[in-house]
């Protein structure tokens, strides 16, 4: 089975909004129903988890069923931190899964994931054993130690890549992982990623975008309205 698991648990206060950025709606619909709308629509995700606000949890529920999300299975509450959030999840799905079964990690803001990432996502786990999505950066990039008013030192950017979500792993490795984090005291370590690096795994690296960005700020919902109303021209390759 695969499953993606959706993290929604977040206050979201540099949005600065009356409500958590995963329910404000977009094209009157909620940021977190965009997200699970693209795994629902992905024809190798099984279910959907969706870890969020417990006092928020009947409302996912009445908008799964208002746009149709029959993938959706569980709805948990998270905890103080993303770390947690993730592992009550996982714990969740421990109950009912076998070890084996295939955990696609995701933020519930990034609902710009296409069909593409996740399949090359699933594809780089079935080579590699895991999978993170990630993007060279092309920027140049500095490093600074006073605050970002100086620097000079410069970080040669093709060497740097951002990584994104979904992190693809099966559910035993992802439990290990946080069994780990816990008996080595690594605490608020929201990213999976971030988690296996340090506890000594290779991270392997599948295909991101730059159109699969993590909805943060009102610049951010901006972008992600353009986005949903342009169309790629049929000469770009």
């Amino acid at each position: 089975m695969t499953v993606a698991l959706l993290t929604a648990a977040g206050s979201g206060t540099r949005m600065k909004q009356d409500i958590p950025k995963q329910f404000i709606h977009v094209e009157n619909k909620p940021i977190i129903i965009h997200t699970m709308e693209a795994f629902q629509n992905h024809p190798a995700v099984d279910a959907i988890i969706v870890v969020t606000i417990p006092s928020w949890i009947d409302v996912v529920k009445a908008y799964a069923k208002q746009f149709n999300i029959t993938k959706l299975r569980w709805v948990v509450p998270g905890g103080a931190t993303g770390q947690e959030s993730i592992l009550n999840g996982l714990k969740t799905l421990e109950a009912e899964l076998d070890p084996e079964d295939i955990v696609m990690v995701h933020d519930g803001n990034r609902c710009m994931v296409s069909s593409e990432i996740i399949s090359n996502s699933l594809a780089t786990f079935k080579k590699h054993g895991s999978a993170v999505a990630a993007i060279p950066c092309v920027e140049a990039v500095f490093r600074s130690s006073d605050d970002g008013i100086s620097s000079t030192v410069s970080i040669p950017r093709e060497q740097l890549f951002r990584t994104q979500t979904p992190h693809t792993y099966t559910l035993g490795k992802l439990l290990w992982a946080h069994d780990e984090a816990k008996k080595r005291n690594i605490t608020e370590t929201a990213a999976s990623c971030t988690l296996m690096q340090s506890l000594g795994e290779v991270v392997y690296f599948s295909q991101g975008s730059e159109e699969n960005l993590k909805i943060t700020t009102v610049d951010d919902i901006m972008i992600f309205k353009a986005l949903l109303n342009t169309k790629k021209d049929n000469w770009l390759k």
